[in-house]
């Protein structure tokens, strides 16, 4: 995030405005489905000044059994496709080598958390997303500090959000093993205790 972006509403407005087209259907394995995933990353690299993909692998499914385990997966690519071809974005510096890797890396990461539905409807996921895109661009929002950038996206992240949630529960259950064993050796101790009576 070390470089200043363009301003943060405007790219959450162009989210906001996602073609029907980039939620549709991904296309599958034997022809069903609407839209060729590669194909749009393809266009996006070189829009880019990037080169266009040689391997699709990472931008389609891997076999017709994997559907819906990478059906959200593959419409946020597409979403993330849409937002990442506004004009500010595409003439970054290494604009095609960022945009692929987060592309085919952070989507996974992203894919358990959040539909692909919600970054358009959903203004809190549509700010996080857009500025997931500008931290793997190196970019900031516009008026915006590192700290505060940072800072905002720690805030909203479904990820980290859900790490939170696993590790409080992680404790939580910890905390109950712990009440169960002092209350089972409470209960041992009384009963040795009795018994000497």
């Amino acid at each position: 995030m070390e470089h200043e972006g363009p301003i943060l509403e405007a790219l959450t407005r162009r989210l906001g405005e996602c073609p029907p087209d980039f939620l549709a259907e991904p296309r599958r394995p034997g022809g069903q489905g609407k839209i060729d995933v590669a194909a749009v990353v393809s266009d996006l690299l070189e829009a880019m000044g990037g080169s266009p993909l040689t391997d699709p692998e990472g931008f389609c499914y891997p076999n017709a059994r994997a559907v819906n385990a990478h059906r959200n997966r593959l419409r946020l690519i597409l979403v993330g496709a849409w937002l990442l071809f506004a004009g500010e974005l595409r003439r970054v510096p290494q604009a095609a080598e960022r945009a692929r890797e987060w592309l085919s890396t952070r989507m996974q990461e992203l894919s358990p958390y959040v539909q692909a539905d919600q970054l358009v409807q959903d203004p809190d996921r549509r700010e996080e997303f857009v500025r997931l895109a500008l931290k793997a661009l190196d970019l900031r929002p516009a008026g915006e500090s590192i700290e505060q950038a940072q800072d905002r996206l720690v805030t909203l992240s479904s990820v980290e959000r859900a790490r939170v949630v696993k590790e409080a529960q992680a404790a939580e259950r910890r905390a109950r093993e712990i009440r169960e064993e002092m209350a089972r050796k409470a209960a041992e101790e009384a009963a040795a205790a009795w018994g000497r009576e």
